[in-house]
């Protein structure tokens, strides 16, 4: 059974990047068909899909962020890892790492749900001076 846990500062000031990590054990991070996604929900609103990358590497983001995020793999230690650049307020959330099946993925971008795919556990991150 594939389990997914985030990591990485629970504080970050504006401005900075804030990257979080996945580690993944399991699964494997290269193995079809899957996409493995960052969700987060800011306090008091719903679920917002951030972006994924796919089992070959390919990238997908929020366009209305695209300039400023970023994901990244390790294929070697099965990890994948969200960057948030020129981080504000608004960037404090809950962040989820998700493992979403392909054929779940096109609704799930426009309303990620929990009933769907397989999640790790959040982490809290504040965006603060």
């Amino acid at each position: 059974q594939v389990q997914l846990q985030e990591s990485g500062p629970g504080l970050v000031k504006p401005s900075q990047t804030l990257s979080l990590t996945c580690t993944v054990s399991g699964g494997s991070i290269t193995t079809d068909p899957y996409y493995w996604t960052w969700v987060r929900q800011p306090p008091g609103k719903g679920l917002e899909w951030i972006g994924h990358i796919g089992s070959g590497g390919r990238t997908d983001y929020r366009p209305s962020q695209l300039s400023r995020l970023s994901i990244s793999r390790d294929t070697a230690k099965n990890q994948f890892t969200l960057h948030v650049s020129s981080v504000t307020p608004e960037d404090t959330a809950v962040y989820y790492c998700v493992r979403i099946d392909w054929a779940q993925t096109l609704r799930f971008k426009t309303t990620p749900d929990r009933d769907f795919g397989s999640w790790g556990q959040g982490i809290q991150v504040t965006v603060s001076s």
